[in-house]
């Protein structure tokens, strides 16, 4: 069974827009990998916002996520104390939504590994101050 892992916005536009300066890297590394890609339905809405431009680009992303592409993990009322503290702690950054519902997904299921394009991973802390780790950084 492949490693779960998070999965940020980035990674996904540059994955499908192929104008974008991670595409190439992107989907080199992707295609060395074996992952169950986890994400959020806010990153699922920020990846199909910056898609819209190209409809054949944002129909791929779709049927890729439909086909579990990509596992899309529940956020629900009982996560927004813990967005309003993420989004508290982190307003000197400042922490977007999307972000937050990552960072609270690491924490209800336990994945400590992600794939970002953004180095807002690098601060981020979860309880116990520890680390989400940005293996597409350490690459």
């Amino acid at each position: 069974m492949p490693d779960r892992i998070l999965i940020d916005s980035g990674p996904l536009i540059a994955l499908f827009h192929s104008g974008d300066n991670h595409h190439k890297k992107i989907r080199n590394f992707l295609a060395k990998k074996k992952y169950l890609f986890i994400s959020t339905l806010a990153v699922f809405t920020e990846v199909s916002y910056f898609l819209n431009a190209n409809i054949n680009a944002q129909l791929d992303f779709f049927n890729w996520v439909m086909y579990k592409g990509v596992v899309i993990n529940d956020i629900n009322q009982h996560d927004i104390p813990r967005l309003i503290e993420l989004t508290e702690k982190y307003s000197d950054l400042p922490m977007d939504f999307a972000d937050a519902t990552l960072v609270i997904t690491a924490e209800k299921t336990g994945i400590r590994q992600i794939i970002s394009l953004d180095s807002d991973f690098d601060i981020y802390r979860l309880p116990g101050r520890e680390k989400i780790h940005n293996v597409y950084k350490s690459e």
